[in-house]
C-alpha cells in the first residue's frame, strides 16, 4: 500500500500535449517512488499523481522533480499570478483499494 501521494494540476500550452506525454513517459521514477500516472483532465489541462514510500521519500526527491519540472516549464501555461504553472498537493493515503 501507498503510504504518501503528491498531486499536481497544469495546463499545457497550444499544440505541447504530445511534448508533454512523452517527457512523463520517459521520466524514471524518483528515488522511493511506488509509481506514477498522468491524467488528461481536459483538452490541455492534466493532473499527475505520485505514490511514494513514505512522506521523507517525497520531501527527498523534491530537487529531481522540480529539476524535471524545469525540463518541461517552456510547455507550461501559467494557471494564475499565485499559483504559477502548477497546483500541487500532497498527503497521506488514507483509503487505497
Amino acid at each position: 500500500m501507498a503510504k504518501y501521494s503528491n498531486v499536481v494540476r497544469f495546463r499545457v500550452k497550444q499544440d505541447c500535449g504530445a511534448e508533454l506525454e512523452t517527457a512523463f513517459r520517459d521520466c524514471p521514477l524518483f528515488d522511493g517512488m511506488l509509481g506514477q500516472s498522468l491524467i488528461k483532465t481536459d483538452q490541455r489541462q492534466y493532473c499527475a499523481i505520485g505514490f511514494w514510500d513514505s512522506e521523507d521519500a517525497l520531501v527527498s526527491a523534491r530537487p529531481a522533480m522540480i529539476a524535471f519540472l524545469d525540463s518541461i516549464r517552456d510547455l507550461l501555461e501559467e494557471i494564475s499570478p499565485e499559483l504559477g504553472v502548477t497546483d500541487a498537493l500532497s498527503g497521506p493515503v488514507i483509503v487505497e483499494n
